[in-house]
């Protein structure tokens, strides 16, 4: 069949059908997430310049424990939040802004808020607990589009995040897509520390991983939730059960198209 003679909305739908999408004619973030991840598997297929290889199930439980949803983010995050607990000021996709350097700050989010903006965001910079509450405030009037905040997490943010649980978790890479995805997400919501009482199961998990063992480690992510119970943070208990599970039922075939490589 000749291609010039087909609409470009029939030409959206095959390869939206090709990428096992929902063939709607239209190119919005899902369509273009998939095919940019698609060319990526493709053109750097024996690069090694990548930290993990994650399933795209595990991507989405990520940033639905982050954000929701787009619609639910522009409703309730585009404004600076404060989740509770000992975290600091959060933007985006869960960026907190107490846990990342001001030097840091500056490199991520240059050009995606105003000058003015990014100086207050700075200022809150390692504020933490229930310091960073008291300084809501003081950033509250900062908004962030969508499209900016998800732009920082796919090109700044994850990719840092993945070469860290590498680090932190050698063998991670070995896993199970969504294994690897999993822990992916534990590091992303708690970071790499290891030492005292209420790091020792993420401490418990590393040899684990070299031994690939999926019971253990999911068994450890599970271990953990005795640090939120009974405190009102039910969105950690429930994100602990999810990437137990992930990594529990992990041994499967993954299709080329829903690996992605960060």
């Amino acid at each position: 069949m000749n291609t010039n003679a087909r609409s470009t909305s029939d030409r959206i739908k095959h390869i939206q059908k090709y990428l096992n999408l929902e063939p709607d004619g239209i190119i919005g973030p899902d369509t273009l997430t998939a095919i940019e991840n698609n060319l990526f598997n493709q053109n750097d297929a024996t690069k090694d310049n990548y930290s993990l290889m994650i399933s795209g199930a595990g991507m989405a439980q990520l940033v639905q424990h982050e954000i929701v949803s787009k619609s639910y983010y522009n409703k309730f995050l585009k404004h600076p939040i404060w989740p509770g607990g000992a975290s600091g000021v959060t933007i985006g996709i869960g960026y907190d802004l107490g846990y990342n350097r001001a030097a840091q700050i500056q490199r991520d989010w240059s050009g995606r808020v105003s000058d003015a903006d990014l100086e207050k965001l700075k200022k809150v910079s390692g504020i933490k607990a229930d310091k960073a509450k008291k300084q809501l405030p003081r950033v509250k009037t900062v908004k962030l589009a969508f499209e900016d905040v998800t732009a920082v997490f796919s090109e700044r943010t994850l990719p840092r995040y993945a070469a860290v649980t590498r680090k932190a978790y050698p063998g991670v890479e070995k896993l199970h897509a969504d294994a690897q995805a999993a822990l992916l997400s534990l590091v992303y919501n708690r970071g790499t520390a290891m030492s005292g009482a209420r790091r020792k199961e993420m401490a418990a998990i590393r040899p684990l991983v070299l031994q690939q063992d999926y019971a253990g480690i999911a068994q450890e992510i599970l271990n953990m939730k005795r640090l939120w119970q009974g405190r009102g943070l039910d969105g950690l208990l429930k994100r602990r059960d999810d990437e137990a599970a992930l990594v529990s039922q992990s041994a499967h075939s993954y299709k080329k198209s829903a690996l992605i490589r960060v």
